[in-house]
């Protein structure tokens, strides 16, 4: 299907707006906005930055770097209250799929830590109030800036370069991952899976159950990898690694059972990579597109 001047194209830059905009409204949640809200707020600052690398040709590279890197930032920030609460409903689910195991774990505190109702001490509350300041100045100004970004009426083609170039990128982390199925590398992949989906909704209009489908096995493909970072960090925090020395019986089982899981979350996420991003494949004939 040939591409054609869209006359009603998403507008970008009013979506890049709406990310920040709707960001700074759960940031004013009292006391402090909720998890679901932290969640929220973590996913739209990735649709934004995906935006913005998605218009960089349209930008000065110095105003690309800092749009985006202000982005990146703000998710920094709330990382580690967001991946607090995610450990805990991940811990939550392996004791409820391993209530025996979870009895003899009575004594891991990390493990106990995690499963009990959480709280939050003035110190921890102040923490959180100072993360929120922060957040709400930074996104503010980059709301005042986007005012003034002069982003010209796209050329179609040149976005497509751009997001041709997302799927070269996210193809070369398959590969990377699927050769050596590390943890830091499987992050990359979703990272860069992520960014390629969120690109892809700008592009609905060109061929929209062509996108659609692409986007659908993109965020099916994401989640299960999120489901196995999740996992991950679980591992971490507790220090179940398989086969430590001085590890308890029940220490390595909880590893067992975890990497099992992880093991499932792979076997899902394998087939429907290797249809996207097989050597060879053109995104052109995913998306039914020629440009």
């Amino acid at each position: 299907m040939p591409v054609k001047e869209p006359k009603q194209a998403k507008d970008i830059k009013s979506s890049m707006t709406c990310h920040i905009t709707d960001s700074l409204r759960l940031l004013s949640q009292q006391p402090l906005p909720d998890s679901v809200a932290i969640h929220d707020i973590r996913v739209m600052m990735k649709k934004h930055r995906a935006a913005v690398r998605l218009v960089r040709p349209l930008l000065e590279e110095s105003v690309y770097r800092r749009e985006y890197l202000a982005g990146r930032e703000t998710g920094r920030i709330l990382a580690s209250w967001r991946e607090t609460a995610v450990m805990r409903k991940t811990v939550k689910a392996l004791k409820k799929d391993n209530p025996e195991l979870f009895l003899r774990l009575w004594d891991n505190e990390k493990i106990m830590s995690l499963l009990r109702k959480p709280y939050s001490t003035w110190e921890e509350a102040g923490l959180q109030a100072k993360a929120v300041k922060e957040v709400t100045d930074q996104l503010t100004r980059a709301n005042h800036r986007l005012r003034f970004i002069g982003l010209r009426e796209p050329d179609y083609r040149i976005l497509l370069g751009e997001l041709e170039k997302s799927y070269g990128v996210a193809a070369t982390a398959y590969l990377e991952c699927r050769n050596n199925p590390r943890h830091r590398l499987l992050h990359e992949f979703r990272k860069k899976s992520k960014t390629l989906m969120y690109q892809l909704g700008y592009f609905r209009h060109l061929n929209p159950s062509s996108v659609k489908l692409l986007e659908k096995k993109l965020d099916a493909m994401t989640q299960n990898l999120g489901r196995y970072n999740d996992l991950v960090q679980v591992m971490i925090l507790t220090g179940s690694r398989l086969g430590v020395k001085d590890n308890s019986d029940v220490a390595n089982e909880l590893a067992i059972v975890i990497r099992d899981r992880q093991d499932r979350y792979l076997m899902k996420v394998w087939p429907v990579a290797y249809s996207l991003f097989t050597p060879g494949r053109k995104l052109q004939d995913l998306l039914d597109i020629s440009f």
